[in-house]
């Protein structure tokens, strides 16, 4: 998947696939390649959420959160919409 711009040229659906990417070798790269992605996808994921945990919301979920991909996507959500940020486009 090609990284876009703003979280905002993103369905959720295609950002829940960018989060999976992270804990899933869905390409078949090799552990290289695959590092280089994952390195890339969080630096994006940083960049485009906005969020201020950085990439601990991916790595370290409060206690009790949902740690799967779509908890990842879920704590992304809820608080772009209490910061007033744009959600994702439209499916």
């Amino acid at each position: 998947m090609i990284l876009k711009e703003r979280l905002e040229d993103y369905t959720e659906a295609e950002f829940l696939m960018l989060i999976k990417e992270l804990y899933q070798n869905l390409d078949g790269l090799d552990s290289n390649e695959l590092e280089r992605r994952r390195d890339s996808i969080v630096s994006s994921f940083r960049k485009l959420t906005e969020h201020p945990d950085g990439a601990d919301v991916i790595y370290y979920p409060p206690e009790g959160a949902d740690d799967s991909p779509q908890g990842v996507v879920n704590r992304v959500k809820e608080w772009r919409a209490a910061n007033g940020k744009p959600g994702f486009k439209p499916a």
